[in-house]
């Protein structure tokens, strides 16, 4: 049976064009995810996320579930959770 400490994770690694890599929590990254999903067009956005009541349960979604987002043409979010050591 898998350990549970497998599945926790500490923080987000977030990579951007031409910046260094970022860790933040899980608070941050979600703040991060709704100012891109508010500076974007609505129909940028994935047609799941499109039928979303709020921009909290699309930015929620949009962490849980994917790990890439496409700002604009050359400008992306990726985000991985990883697990610090102590």
């Amino acid at each position: 049976m898998p350990d549970s400490i497998m599945y926790e994770s500490d923080a987000y690694v977030v990579l951007e064009p031409n910046q260094e890599e970022q860790f933040l929590s899980a608070t941050e990254l979600l703040e991060k995810l709704k100012q891109a999903i508010q500076n974007c067009q609505n129909d940028q956005l994935p047609p799941e996320l499109q039928q979303m009541g709020s921009l909290e349960e699309q930015a929620q979604h949009m962490m849980e579930t994917y790990c890439e987002f496409t700002v604009e043409p050359g400008k992306f979010l990726q985000w991985y959770e990883v697990r610090l050591e102590k």
